[in-house]
């Protein structure tokens, strides 16, 4: 057992004190995850890569409890997403410029949707893949915002990558056409 999966295991036993110990042993990975993440966002974003990084692990440090590395860095992936789309929220408002133009996908980003298409449509077509299929939207997570090739993201999720796979390419089609089924509704 490395490091920090006796933290984590001593986290989730409630011993705030270990808590800081993590932080040294995960940062790089973290970074790295969330170095990738906003290098999908707009320039002059509020957050940059080292503040989504601490703020992820400020919620993932609470009372939650871990079941290893890959529940971890899914929890992570996860409060990383919820972050983003918080943010993609407060700017969207109209109290602050919510009038602004629409963020543009880069095509080269692994959920290959339509440019134009916001990251609030995403989410929102995301929620309803979770509530249809847990499964099929934390692979999404893991390859959308944390950045993992589907290979990493079959090792996090514990499953083969061909099942992967497999599922990536429903997921991936799934969400494309509710985004456009959300559009089309809109637009009416």
């Amino acid at each position: 057992m490395n490091d920090s999966s006796h933290i984590l295991g001593a986290i989730g036993q409630g011993d705030p004190r270990v808590a800081a110990q993590l932080l040294p042993l995960v940062y790089d990975e973290l970074r790295r995850l969330a170095v990738a993440q906003m290098a999908r966002e707009k320039p002059g974003h509020t957050l940059d890569a080292t503040a989504l990084v601490h703020e992820a692990y400020l919620r993932l440090v609470g009372d939650q409890q871990f079941d290893g590395r890959r529940h971890f860095f899914a929890a992570a992936a996860e409060a990383m997403r919820r972050i983003l789309v918080e943010n993609a929220r407060r700017r969207h408002s109209l109290k602050r410029g919510g009038d602004r133009q629409r963020l543009d996908l880069d095509r080269e980003q692994p959920v290959e949707v339509e440019r134009g298409v916001p990251l609030l449509a995403l989410d929102e077509a995301l929620d309803r893949l979770e509530s249809r299929d847990p499964d099929k939207a934390r692979l999404v997570k893991l390859r959308y915002f944390v950045g993992m090739t589907v290979e990493q993201a079959a090792e996090t999720l514990g499953i083969s990558v061909t099942t992967a796979n497999r599922w990536w390419s429903y997921a991936r089609a799934w969400l494309h056409e509710e985004i456009r089924r959300s559009e089309d509704v809109s637009d009416r």
